[in-house]
């Protein structure tokens, strides 16, 4: 079997068709961004895009995803240059613990593919699926914000 991952096609053992895509990434592919959380997909610190959609890595089968895109905190920076979204979280001093901070990073991603200036609704509506225990909402939030804006600006 094989997975698109990060723009590449990896080619994986087939015993990997039965197993979650979250296990996949982590355990055959060593991509540990993902984090396993709850396991039943209520948490987010799992979340990866498929196809450009936030997904729960713990909920998808690894065999079931065919020619599908995925993407993972991985895969979003270019070279030295971090990806806008990631610049915003490290700018408004979002992570503390850092579980969840991938999850919310990746569903911020399909967030702003999606709308790309979003109103504080839209961003607690995304986010809401992606717990943060430390309590870092409001900073979530502005990172999303300072996210917005530096794709607008054309630094993506």
């Amino acid at each position: 079997m094989h997975l698109n991952v990060n723009g590449s096609r990896i080619e994986l053992d087939d015993a990997w068709r039965d197993e979650t895509l979250l296990a996949a990434l982590r355990e055959a592919l060593g991509l540990v961004g993902a984090k396993f959380g709850c396991g039943v997909g209520l948490c987010g610190a799992c979340t990866v895009l498929v196809d450009g959609r936030a997904q729960r890595a713990c909920l998808v089968g690894a065999g079931a995803l065919g020619e599908a895109r995925i993407e993972t905190i991985e895969g979003l920076a270019r070279g030295e240059a971090l990806h806008p979204v990631q610049q915003a979280w490290l700018d408004a001093s979002v992570p503390q613990c850092g579980y969840c901070q991938a999850g919310q990073v990746m569903a911020t991603v399909a967030l702003l593919r999606e709308r790309p200036r979003p109103a504080d609704a839209d961003i607690d509506a995304a986010l809401a699926g992606n717990l943060c225990r430390c309590g870092t909402q409001q900073r979530i939030r502005d990172a999303v914000h300072r996210a917005s804006a530096a794709i607008a600006g054309g630094r993506s």
